[in-house]
Formats: structure tokens, C-alpha cells, sequence
């Protein structure tokens, strides 16, 4: 049980760095990409990536039943919640877009204690969360006024809809168990989701609009191997192991090192302001780890139940 713990917090770490590289790899994508081909043939790739290795490795497949709650998880998580992220990179920058995205956790906490037997919300969790977010938007304040510009307003709302998807989907995958492995229902959830977006770009037409130059597919490859096949793996075995209300606090770290590769690629600022702030969000994250310690676990009697 301590490997298992020790190993979902190491999940938790690369979910925390390799996604928060992500929203720079989207940006440079989607000016060369249209968005759901883009976003459809990175999880088509990536799933069948896995797939192929999990069948090598003797992995069981999923059944029916397994299947059909591993799609409404990949629809939910990467059809709608990521596909929905990169859309709104097409009109907002990618510092607005990871300020927006740490409301994951209010929706995810909020969303459990809806639940029958959900988990309750205390101090702790609710100052973790507060001070996490206050953080955040000392590192982004000067994009807040973004928010009065009718041109974002698309790309906004898009976003928001993908983050209360995200929660959605990550409260479904924790208590719709399923019997097969965590990286099987990962692999499962990538094909599902890339067959739903690259789909969408096919009846849109985006092929028409394919001009991917070296960025364009290096920000692919990078996607595809780091932000699908690590990244997303790891969450799915970090949800599987911790807290889901823990494990969403990666939506705090993500914009520190989008901030930084920020400074490192575009040289955008890096201040004391910056570093004050990075240190606030760690503060958040070890007080919501305080509060959702002492539920590790999901009692029996909850999986697999309505949510």
C-alpha cells in the first residue's frame, strides 16, 4: 500500500510539471492546426499507442460494460474537457486559460458534496483552496482585464464549460469503477475521445485548413508524448489512488510553470511578486492535503453508484 501511495504521489508530481507545459505546446499548435484535428489525432495516436503496448504487456481489455463508462469518462475528460481547453486557445492567451482552469477544484469539491456520501467540506480544504486560487491570481492579475473584451468572450466561455466538464468527468472516472487496469481505462478514454474530436473536424472541415509547419508538429509529438501518454496516465492512476480533491490542486502548480516556460521561451516578466505568489499556492496545496487526508479511500458501498 505504500508503494502504491508513494508512486500515485510521483503521478501527481508529473501531472503537476507535464501539463503545466502544455498550455504553451496548445498555443503554438493551434496556430498552425485547426483545433479538434488538432486535439481529435493527438488522443486517437496516443490511445493507440498505448493500446498496442498494454495488449503486448497481456493487459485484460475492457468488456462491454467497462467500455461504455470508460467512454462517457473519455467524452467527458478529453472529448469536451480538453478539446474544449484547446478551442479557447484559438482567442485567449494561454495565462488566462491556466488562471481559469484552477476553478477544477471548486468545481470538483463542490460537485462531491452534492454527493449522498461525498466528501464534506472543512476549514482547511476551503482555505487551501481560496489561498491556492488567491496565489494564482496575484501571478496573473494583469490578464484579468482581458475578461471585458468581447473578442475573449468565446474562448472564456468555452473554457469555463470545459472546466465543470473536467470535474464532472473526474468525479465519474473515481466512482464509476471499472475492472480493468487504470492505464487500460487511459488508453480506452484516448480513442474514445479522439474518434469524438477528430470526427468533428471532419464534419467541419478542418482538413481543408491543415497547414502545419515543424512547430506545428513538434507541438504535436510533444502532446502526444508528454501531455497524452505520460501526463494524462499519470492522472488516471493518481485519481485512482488519492484524493480526487488533492489531486486537483495540480491546477495551481500548472500556471507557475506555464508562467515560467512564459519567461524561458517569450520572455515575459518574472518578478518577486511571481516567486510570492508561488510559494502562496504551495501553502494552498498542503492545506487542501490537510483537509482530504483523512478520506483516502471510497467506502465499497459508493463505487460504481449514481453520481
Amino acid at each position: 500500500m505504500r508503494k502504491e501511495k508513494f508512486k500515485a504521489y510521483l503521478a501527481w508530481v508529473n501531472v503537476c510539471i507535464l501539463w503545466g507545459t502544455t498550455y504553451l505546446a496548445i498555443r503554438i499548435g493551434v496556430g498552425e492546426w485547426p483545433p479538434m484535428l488538432f486535439a481529435g489525432l493527438r488522443w486517437l495516436l496516443a490511445g493507440t499507442i498505448l493500446v498496442l503496448y498494454l495488449r503486448a504487456k497481456g493487459y485484460r481489455m475492457p468488456g462491454l460494460k467497462d467500455f461504455l463508462n470508460i467512454s462517457v469518462m473519455g467524452i467527458l475528460l478529453l472529448g469536451f474537457g480538453n478539446g474544449l481547453i484547446v478551442f479557447s486557445e484559438m482567442t485567449i492567451p494561454s495565462g488566462l486559460a491556466a488562471l481559469l482552469i484552477t476553478t477544477v477544484p471548486f468545481w470538483i469539491v463542490g460537485l462531491e458534496s452534492l454527493m449522498p456520501h461525498g466528501f464534506r467540506l472543512n476549514l482547511k480544504v476551503i482555505l487551501g483552496l481560496a489561498v491556492g486560487l488567491l496565489g494564482v491570481a496575484v501571478i496573473f492579475w494583469s490578464d484579468l482585464s482581458l475578461l471585458t473584451e468581447p473578442a475573449y468572450m468565446r474562448g472564456i466561455i468555452s473554457l469555463l464549460a470545459a472546466v465543470f466538464l473536467w470535474a464532472l468527468g473526474t468525479l465519474y472516472s473515481k466512482y464509476k469503477r471499472v475492472s480493468v487496469a487504470p492505464l487500460t481505462s487511459a488508453a480506452f478514454q484516448m480513442l474514445t475521445a479522439g474518434f469524438l474530436l477528430s470526427s468533428m473536424g471532419f464534419i467541419f472541415g478542418e482538413e481543408h485548413h491543415l497547414q502545419a509547419g515543424f512547430y506545428g508538429w513538434m507541438a504535436f509529438t510533444y502532446l502526444v508524448t508528454f501531455g497524452s501518454l505520460l501526463g494524462y496516465t499519470s492522472y488516471i492512476y493518481a485519481v485512482s489512488h488519492l484524493p480526487v480533491s488533492f489531486v486537483s490542486t495540480y491546477s495551481y502548480v500548472n500556471p507557475v510553470i506555464a508562467l515560467l516556460l512564459g519567461w524561458i521561451v517569450l520572455g515575459e516578466k518574472l518578478n518577486l511578486s511571481t516567486l510570492f505568489a508561488a510559494a502562496v499556492i504551495l501553502l494552498g496545496v498542503v492545506l487542501v492535503k490537510k483537509g482530504t487526508g483523512k478520506r483516502q479511500d471510497i467506502p465499497e458501498e459508493e463505487k460504481d453508484g449514481e453520481i
